[in-house]
């Protein structure tokens, strides 16, 4: 079968990756076309556009590259049409992807969303659209099933599929010796990865080094950036950025600094004790702000429905915040073991991997009685 996929950020690339090997494993006649990245890449088929070049978060970052993404979806739409896939496969990033499942649906093809819209957070009311053009919806978080049956809609459960990423993960022995990494103790920065992100956070991760000497702070960079991009940040000083080994940075890290997003999760994953950190520009926080109706942002403290790992949103994403907080999570033993202590009941929650072969599975199901 012919399978369509897109995956617009560096989590869906993961995810995506992940989801072809349980179809190949499924389906020896599988045929892959895909917007993702280079774990995507690496399992075959053929990349039609890199993520690099559609990761727009927020209202303004958005209007100011309205073209590009105009741009970005057109040219989707055409080559699905060109392709014609049996289904298509659409992962996250729901501002691009639910306008391609629309399309999609129109014009006869199945479509098949993996990892759900977070339209719990905010205008619930786009449940009814995914009604519309969504055939099989496939959730990675306990309570979305409950949120969408309230709305008349069945979806299915898989799990995460992070737990799947995690457990195929195998630690470099040698890690610390293949990076020349010093034998301090290493903060793990993990400061997202699209641009605008980097652009508003690392600055403040940076500047923590030269208050903790007493430990080697690493980036891990995101794969679609070069390290000049990062070097304007880093002014020269002894902090390494790494690529593509970001679990072996948070497999060897003592505590992190971590922009909300997937990374979140990851790190709680790892227990890697973290605080979550988040700047964007003020009038799409303000925004947000309207519009969001959560407690939290961070996955940990979603998933666990209390305040698990510190935020710093906006202006509380202070030098002086996250000094005090980063000073708590390195030599407050009692702080320290009271978040493993959560990650333990996270671990629990959380289940056992195998979200990626079960989402394959379905799909090869659903695609092959349509």
């Amino acid at each position: 079968m012919r399978y369509y996929l897109v995956a617009g950020e560096a989590s869906g690339d993961l995810h995506g990756s992940n989801l072809m090997k349980g179809l190949k494993e499924r389906d020896a006649n599988s045929e892959f076309r895909y917007f993702g990245g280079n774990l995507m890449e690496a399992e075959g088929g053929e990349l039609v556009k890199h993520y690099a070049d559609m990761a727009f978060m927020g209202f303004v970052e958005v209007a100011f590259n309205l073209r590009t993404i105009l741009g970005n979806l057109k040219a989707c739409k055409q080559d699905i049409l060109t392709w014609q896939p049996d289904v298509l496969i659409l992962i996250d990033f729901p501002g691009f992807n639910l306008k391609i499942a629309q399309f999609a649906k129109a014009n006869g093809i199945l479509v098949c969303y993996y990892i759900s819209p977070k339209v719990w957070a905010w205008n619930q009311k786009r449940v009814l659209k995914i009604k519309r053009v969504v055939d099989y919806m496939f959730c990675i978080l306990p309570f979305e099933v409950d949120f969408y049956k309230g709305w008349g809609m069945k979806v299915d459960y898989v799990g995460n599929p992070l737990l799947d990423a995690v457990s195929a993960f195998k630690p470099n022995p040698d890690f610390i010796d293949h990076y020349k990494l010093t034998e301090k103790p290493i903060v793990a920065l993990l400061p997202g990865s699209r641009k605008q992100e980097i652009n508003y956070l690392l600055p403040g991760m940076v500047a923590l080094a030269g208050k903790f000497p007493q430990y080697q702070f690493v980036v891990a960079g995101a794969p679609s950036f070069k390290p000049d991009f990062y070097e304007q940040f880093i002014g020269g000083q002894a902090i390494p950025v790494l690529f593509d080994v970001t679990y072996d940075i948070l497999k060897n890290a003592k505590a992190a600094i971590v922009a909300s997003g997937t990374a979140t999760l990851e790190a709680a994953l790892f227990h890697v004790p973290q605080v979550v950190v988040y700047k964007g520009h003020p009038v799409t926080i303000g925004i947000a702000r309207m519009l969001i109706k959560i407690r939290f942002i961070s996955l940990v403290n979603l998933i666990m429905d209390r305040l698990v790992v510190k935020e710093l949103i906006q202006g509380d994403y202070s030098a002086d915040a996250a000094n005090a907080e980063l000073e708590m999570l390195l030599h407050n033993t009692t702080y320290r073991e009271s978040m493993l202590k959560n990650y333990t009941e996270l671990d629990q929650r959380m289940g056992k991997p195998g979200a990626s072969a079960k989402a394959a599975e379905l799909i090869v199901q659903y695609t092959t009685k349509k």
